[in-house]
């Protein structure tokens, strides 16, 4: 019985995989929509939107140079999975005064793929 056990945790560990891998290249894809308005990587500037460099672990608001609402600079948002997430389903429903008109992007995997591409890019623009 414990061998039978044990065997039904092992095959299903094995065979187990996330609800949504997350695909950086997909994600470079999926970024295509947010290109009109924000740029990434090396030389990365702000447009109608900031440069989204670094955006893991940083304080909406503080891209440098760029003019944000005072919804944005006073929200409180730390950017990290669950709070870009959320954020990109709904920009203005996570932070209600935000100046930026998107509808959002509702498709889990494109989510996950987007957040895996944005995270690989550091402050600079080099990718970790």
């Amino acid at each position: 019985m414990k061998a039978t056990s044990a065997m039904a945790l092992l095959v299903l560990a094995v065979t187990a995989q996330p609800a949504h891998a997350q695909d950086a290249a997909a994600g470079e894809q999926v970024f295509k929509k947010c290109l009109p308005c924000h740029s990434i990587g090396p030389g990365a500037k702000n447009k109608v939107g900031p440069e989204l460099n670094g955006l893991d672990g940083r304080h909406s608001g503080a891209a440098p140079a760029y003019s944000y609402s005072a919804a944005n600079k006073n929200s409180g948002v730390v950017w990290n999975e669950q709070t870009f997430k959320e954020y990109i389903k709904d920009p203005r429903g996570k932070i209600p005064g935000t100046k930026m008109f998107f509808p959002g992007i509702k498709n889990e995997k494109d989510i996950d793929n987007l957040w895996a591409y944005l995270k690989q890019f550091g402050p600079d623009g080099s990718k970790k």
